[in-house]
């Protein structure tokens, strides 16, 4: 059955898209870095700064989603050893709980909290913010956020779609990530000392050519009218729609006078080895591993974090840019991730679609 199974996958577009297209996206990217950072003069280094010092809060609030495994984890675990306190969020509050209990075991003086929340409901969210704002009342912390990471993805390999009827991949992947951070964003600016959000996005964005915003590609209806799943568009179309809302965030909060405290980045960590290709046939996945790893593209997410760090730490006046690489190194993200209109097309849908879930979730109650 398992060999069955990865045979229909090497028979399919959308693998060889994976295979091919991500690894050389990925190689650019890398050759992209050496030219910017050997060759030319404008390649800038950011050093890292201490988010601990300020004396306005005992410890500042970090939240991790997709913090079950993985990346996300190794991020906690990092961020906890430097004196945040870490929110980890995940689906799964068993995983949740393991992470959590590993990182108190590590470090006598961690401060980690975790909440149940899948990215792909709003109704998930919005109660995740209020028990959220709760526990910093009950624990008498400074009701803010200084640290809010956008870390959860996922790659589907098949349509699915959520009570809100829309596909799940692009949910938990960009519409989750956006409402999310418009629910918190009066915490962020709440927060006594600059405060950020960092998404994690990904290379693969930069095999998006082109792109229509409509209801129907946002949510991603339109993709349940294919005769099959076009996964790995799906997953690269989902990034770019992240990248496109980090830098159109970052000239939201520029222009308004309350959020000038609130820094926003993208970060892309490269290939990291978790387990987010669990949807592939096992066989198959360890051959892409394997091969990663000979072309020494292959991080441990213990590695995989440095560009995530970079981000956490830049100078507070550090907002609109995109980490890779780790070393404090930023690159440019692909042409069509700086096109203004269409972020801002993106941003006003994206919008509506959260104010229809805001009216709709008020309703309910």
């Amino acid at each position: 059955m398992g060999l069955m199974e990865a045979l229909i996958f090497l028979c399919k577009g959308q693998f060889w898209r994976m295979a091919v297209f991500w690894t050389v996206s990925l190689i650019l990217s890398y050759l992209q870095l050496f030219s910017q950072t050997h060759l030319s003069r404008k390649s800038k280094l950011f050093d890292r700064c201490s988010s601990i010092s300020s004396s306005a809060i005992r410890k500042p609030i970090c939240i991790i989603t997709g913090a079950t495994s993985g990346l996300g984890a190794a991020v906690s675990y990092a961020l906890a050893k430097e004196g945040y306190c870490v929110i980890l969020a995940g689906r799964s509050l068993h995983s949740l709980s393991k992470v959590a209990s590993e990182i108190k075991e590590q470090i006598d003086d961690a401060c980690v909290k975790a909440f149940q929340v899948d990215l792909s409901s709003y109704k998930s969210i919005l109660s995740f913010k209020h028990s959220l704002q709760q526990w910093l009342l009950d624990s008498d912390l400074h009701c803010s956020v200084q640290l809010l990471i956008n870390n959860a993805g996922i790659l589907a390999t098949s349509y699915r779609v959520t009570t809100e009827q829309c596909d799940q991949m692009v949910s938990t992947n960009y519409i989750g990530p956006f409402c999310l951070t418009k629910l918190l964003l009066p915490l962020l600016e709440q927060s006594p000392i600059p405060s950020r959000v960092v998404n994690v996005t990904s290379f693969t964005h930069r095999n998006v050519s082109s792109m229509e915003v409509t209801r129907e590609t946002i949510s991603g209806q339109w993709f349940s009218k294919l005769s099959s799943y076009p996964y790995a568009h799906v997953y690269e179309y989902s990034k770019l729609c992240l990248l496109l809302f980090t830098y159109e965030l970052h000239r939201q909060v520029g222009l308004a006078e309350k959020s000038h405290s609130v820094s926003v980045i993208a970060a892309d960590p490269g290939v990291v080895k978790t387990n987010i290709m669990r949807e592939i046939p096992s066989c198959l996945s360890w051959l892409a591993f394997f091969v990663l790893k000979l072309l020494g593209l292959l991080q441990s997410p213990e590695v995989g974090i440095t560009s995530v760090l970079d981000a956490v730490h830049a100078p507070p006046e550090t907002s609109g840019v995109y980490f890779f690489g780790g070393n404090g190194r930023t690159l440019r993200s692909s042409q069509l991730s700086y096109n203004s209109k269409l972020a801002k097309d993106l941003w006003d849908a994206s919008s509506q679609i959260f104010l229809e879930r805001q009216l709709a979730s008020r309703d309910t109650t």
